[in-house]
């Protein structure tokens, strides 16, 4: 009897998780090895630019996973899923913290803010631009500047934003309209450097 090797590249997330879900450990690995890296740079950035703590929020969220596999509900997208866990995960914190207003985000790591103010001249490059874009996104209220990030840093999709944020599609587009006419306004004068 020959045996065949799954093929754990082909199964979607959803799949890996019914695998896993049955007791297929090799399963979670391969979640695991998808997902990672990517919520570590996501709590990262939600919890104040803190390493340790995201490496430590991502534990607890893949250890909530394997104590729990079920509590995934197979008929759900597993990315909003985990991104609607992840968040929970930082709401609570905040209010552990007791410092919810203060929180803020951060541009992707290896961005490194040199000065804020901003230079109006043809010789602005794209690091500077970074360091400004990181200074207006800390001024954005919060709700606003959660959608910018999970749209334009986590790259999902607008429903996905609404499903892992439990509110509706409209209310997404409308906070991401406002973050994004802000930053516009504030960020003009690259407008002409960065072509």
């Amino acid at each position: 009897m020959r045996l065949f090797k799954k093929d754990y590249s082909t199964y979607t997330d959803e799949d890996l998780m019914r695998s896993f879900i049955e007791g297929d450990k090799v399963a979670f690995e391969h979640i695991y090895a998808r997902y990672e890296s990517f919520m570590v740079n996501f709590f990262y950035r939600k919890l104040w630019s803190d390493r340790i703590k995201a490496e430590d929020f991502t534990h607890d969220l893949f250890t909530k996973i394997i104590d729990k596999p079920d509590a995934f509900d197979l008929s759900r997208n597993f990315k909003t899923w985990l991104f609607s866990v992840a968040n929970n995960m930082c709401k609570n914190e905040y209010k552990k913290q007791e410092v919810r207003k203060n929180t803020g985000y951060d541009v992707p790591e290896g961005v490194q803010a040199k000065d804020e103010t901003i230079l109006p001249d043809m010789a602005v490059d794209k690091s500077n631009f970074a360091a400004q874009l990181k200074v207006e996104l800390d001024k954005l209220n919060e709700k606003h500047r959660e959608v910018f990030m999970m749209r334009h840093f986590e790259g999902l999709s607008l429903n996905e934003i609404a499903d892992a944020l439990e509110i509706n599609a409209g209310t997404v587009k409308s906070r991401l309209h406002h973050a994004t006419k802000a930053l516009a306004e504030k960020l003009a004068v690259f407008r002409k450097t960065m072509i």
